[in-house]
């Protein structure tokens, strides 16, 4: 009987393996490849576990290894001696490690020509590493040093549509149209608690996501989204952003559907696109709300219907500011599909 289930249990094993298109030949090579220091589940034998070990260094990974978990570690140095063998890496997490700039040997990361996810969080990068490979498609550096993009980096990263760059110290000389080159097909970028003074420039017109929170920005150019006529999400809360450096209809593109701006030094609602649908205002300086200059068209042509020229915002938060209620009558008649405001 114990035989028999023995035998049972290899072959649903075989089954799950051949499941993964991995011939049963490469499961054995790579069970018996796994680094002591390591786990690697029978079940999911493209996989190896190193995270939350103690790690001071990489150990040899097996070559049949896609997916390779290595975060919560004391690593240095991603060391290409450590790495040679696992050339189909498709997934890569060193986040919360100790990896400087200098600790990333040279060329370990362009050999991986099928790496599609990058992840190095809370580490200790003075740069983003360079070169990448061409196969990437997210790349996270969030709470890093980073104060340099070199030039040319991204070349060559067309199917990179991700990058977070969150909570590093990148300045506006850092971030330009010369660095961000090679971004042609960026959805998401979060540059969110740098040290930027300004709007970034040379963001790809794809760009449908822009982080910028917590950032020390002062005005927004006449014009500046006409360059990125997909950005559907803007967040710029925790900025230094007045009145004055807002121009009345710069958010007045059609593809913004969120919009914050809070904690802000705002004194006026900007003119809200007819597109939006949730507008984040709290925690400025505005003390009243006047529904003619905020409209996108003139209140007096909106009727009961709902069809395509009713502005869409459907939330609106106004707390933290001096504005007293009720809600002027001219804003509730222009946006006559608000579900929600908060004051």
């Amino acid at each position: 009987m114990a035989l028999l289930l023995s035998i049972l249990c290899t072959l649903c094993l075989v089954g799950q393996v051949l499941g993964q298109d991995m011939p049963y030949e490469d499961f054995l090579a790579q069970v018996q490849a796994c680094p002591k220091e390591c786990r690697c589940p029978p079940n999911f034998p493209r996989a190896v576990y190193c995270d939350n070990k103690g790690l001071k260094s990489i150990p040899n990974i097996p070559k049949h290894t896609w997916y390779l978990y290595l975060q919560n570690n004391l690593i240095e140095v991603l060391s290409a001696d450590a790495l040679r063998n696992a050339t189909q890496l498709r997934w890569l997490n060193l986040n919360r490690n100790k990896i400087t700039s200098e600790g990333v040997e040279e060329g370990v990361l362009g050999k991986m020509s099928h790496l599609a996810h990058l992840y190095m969080d809370d580490n200790l990068l003075s740069s983003v590493p360079s070169p990448l490979p061409a196969s990437l498609e997210h790349l996270r550096l969030s709470r890093n040093r980073i104060s340099k993009i070199p030039a040319g980096v991204f070349v060559g990263l067309d199917k990179l549509n991700l990058l977070d760059l969150q909570a590093n110290k990148l300045m506006d000389d850092a971030v330009t149209e010369v660095s961000l080159k090679g971004l042609n097909n960026l959805v998401q970028i979060n540059l969110a608690k740098n040290q930027l003074s300004s709007m970034p420039l040379g963001l790809p017109p794809t760009t449908t996501q822009l982080f910028l929170d917590g950032n020390n920005i002062e005005k927004i150019p006449a014009g500046y989204f006409k360059g990125l006529p997909k950005v559907a999400f803007l967040r710029l809360n925790h900025n230094k952003l007045g009145s004055s450096g807002v121009p009345k209809d710069v958010f007045n593109v059609s593809s913004i559907l969120d919009l914050q701006l809070s904690h802000n030094q705002l004194t006026e609602v900007p003119l809200i696109p007819s597109g939006l649908e949730h507008l984040h205002l709290d925690h400025n300086n505005i003390k009243s709300v006047n529904g003619a200059n905020v409209c996108p068209v003139a209140v007096e042509t909106v009727d009961d219907s709902v069809n395509d020229s009713v502005p869409r915002l459907r939330y609106l938060r106004l707390d933290g500011n001096d504005i007293k209620p009720p809600i002027p009558r001219d804003v509730i008649l222009c946006f006559r599909l608000l579900r929600s405001i908060v004051i």
